[in-house]
């Protein structure tokens, strides 16, 4: 207890450049679904009020709050968490197959905007008091790579994740029903590729932290172009 007091204003301060970030990335990653979902013909995430940058409307209390805390306060390397999924009926849009595609992809590209806006705004910092402009830094910092790693992570063609709903709709049709039917086990796939994986290479020597080596590459590439067309570097 005394340990954690004791550390209090460092963990005060690493939440401060952390939850800005994180809630933006998270929560528009899901309005920017129901806006596409609702110019392409589903108005149902329009209709519950969740085509909205109000943060407060995709809020999951676990997913997006008590998990990263958690994750955050336990000292853990990595941060993980999600909003309330928009709701889709895929059956109103104008062109199923098409729609479900482009909706799906919304949230990642809207991941891959915020990063490249967070890569921009760098050049500001500049501008304000040091002791801010170090905080501030610090928040976009974490925004694009939170960004990045969102978009990344959410490609990876597996129901639920968007990339595997993409994958759905771009595949012949009998592929894609095949994939489609692995979306109530997605989870579960992901918790072990994720958290029992890693824990059994721990145990026997080997290293098989597979979405390292699956997203580690990407999210560094994508990170390197945002910041080249950025004029970071």
């Amino acid at each position: 207890m005394y340990k954690f007091l004791e550390n209090f204003p460092q963990v005060v301060y690493t939440a401060s450049v952390w939850v800005l970030p994180v809630l933006l990335a998270i929560t528009l990653h899901e309005a920017a679904h129901g806006w596409v979902a609702w110019k392409l013909g589903d108005g149902t995430a329009k209709a519950m009020g969740r085509v909205t940058f109000n943060p407060l409307k995709h809020i999951d209390p676990f997913g997006t709050v008590i998990l990263p805390a958690m994750l955050l306060l336990s000292g853990a390397n990595f941060l993980f968490g999600w909003a309330k999924p928009v709701p889709v009926n895929i059956h109103r849009l104008r062109d199923v197959k098409r729609g479900m595609v482009l909706v799906a992809a919304a949230g990642p590209i809207s991941n891959l905007s915020m990063a490249y806006i967070a890569a921009l705004m760098v050049h500001f910092v500049q501008y304000f008091p040091p002791t801010f402009g170090y905080w501030m830094a610090e928040n976009l910092s974490n925004a694009l790579t939170i960004n990045i790693l969102l978009a990344v992570f959410n490609m990876v063609p597996l129901p639920p994740l968007d990339g595997g709903r993409v994958a759905v709709g771009l595949l012949p049709r009998s592929l894609g029903m095949l994939l489609a039917r692995l979306e109530k086990f997605g989870l579960f796939i992901l918790i072990g590729i994720l958290f029992i994986l890693p824990m059994i290479g721990n145990q026997i020597g080997v290293n098989l932290a597979v979405f390292s080596w699956l997203i580690g590459a990407p999210v560094n590439f994508l990170a390197n172009i945002i910041a080249h067309a950025a004029g970071l570097i």
